[in-house]
């Protein structure tokens, strides 16, 4: 119940600090990784695997690909061919 003459519409400012959660999930996700995690070979092989995914397109599939490069939707690969 509101007291007569409050505004019970009002906005009730509401705020909760996560930075000590945040840096608990960083901590468990570094422990899950383990030792031996090489982040650069970690993006190398998912450069890779984008590579392998947009290598081999029939002539459809690479306007396509081209399409969607010229709309921004995805980045330019290969000197402008997804098979190179």
């Amino acid at each position: 119940m509101s007291s007569p003459g409050s505004d019970s519409s009002a906005p009730v400012e509401f705020a909760v600090d996560l930075s000590s959660h945040e840096m608990l999930r960083r901590t468990h996700v570094m422990s899950a990784l383990g030792p031996d995690w090489d982040p650069a070979a970690a993006l190398r092989g998912e450069e890779e695997a984008q590579d392998l995914l947009y290598s081999g397109l029939s002539e459809e599939q690479q306007r396509l690909y081209d399409e969607l490069v010229s709309a921004g939707v995805l980045p330019r690969r290969g000197g402008g061919r997804a098979a190179a």
